[in-house]
């Protein structure tokens, strides 16, 4: 079982989408990352899901409520996410 995660992001916004690409790549490597269920926030059409979330910049992940990482992705980055995700 792995701690909640929301993914801030925008449809049209490069970062973002290099960081699925990141994801994708780290599942594969990494089958227990499949196990993260990250929700997935575009903040154009779902603003109301963003309200409380302290952050300029996406993507920007959040799990359990605490910022893990924000703005331009790394591989290492990315990954840190998941290792939070998945703390006891």
């Amino acid at each position: 079982m792995s701690r909640h995660v929301k993914m801030m992001m925008l449809d049209t916004c490069p970062h973002c989408k290099r960081a699925f690409e990141l994801m994708d790549e780290l599942k594969k490597e990494h089958p227990e990352y499949n196990q993260v269920d990250i929700e997935t926030i575009e903040e154009r059409r779902e603003p109301e899901k963003t309200k409380g979330y302290d952050y300029w910049y996406v993507p920007c992940f959040f799990v359990d409520g605490v910022k893990v990482h924000e703005g331009v992705p790394s591989k290492e980055k990315i990954e840190q996410v998941f290792i939070e995700a998945l703390k006891p």
